[in-house]
């Protein structure tokens, strides 16, 4: 069973089908986006198991201005890929990001926005929450 927009329900794709996975809060993991569809293992949640190696647990909602960075980084965003089911991003869009590229972004002046309901715990390995506070989309 897949997550839809806005539910908390474990996914049974990907590594956490046995155990649930918990945002930053401890809390179980938010869908970040089915549209356009996001996540390492393309379920909409930024779940991460041993086959991340990059680690994609920030849902971030990606700005122009991070795009243009990440495209100098070497990850072009924006490019549609059909042949990998890839739209190509639009400022606006929600998307798991890596955790180190989000953490670059912080340094260079232009981290996106975070979702931190659909922010996966492992991001904490990498960034400090108040970090992550200071960009949330979603802290009440």
């Amino acid at each position: 069973m897949k997550r839809q927009q806005g539910e908390n329900a474990p996914s049974t794709d990907g590594p956490s089908a046995s155990a649930e996975s918990r945002n930053v809060f401890g809390e179980p993991l938010a869908t970040c986006s089915i549209a356009p569809m996001t996540g390492f293992f393309r379920d909409g949640c930024c779940e991460t198991g041993p086959e991340d190696v990059g680690r994609h647990v920030v849902c971030a909602q990606v700005t122009r201005e991070f795009l243009d960075y990440s495209r100098a980084r070497g990850n072009d965003l924006m490019t549609s890929r059909p042949e990998f089911g890839f739209p190509g991003l639009q400022p606006g869009d929600r998307w798991c990001l890596c955790a180190v590229r989000w953490r670059e972004a912080l340094e260079a002046g232009v981290a996106p926005p975070v979702s931190l309901a659909a922010t996966h715990e492992r991001a904490l390995d990498i960034i400090d929450l108040q970090e992550l506070k200071a960009h949330a989309l979603d802290l009440t």
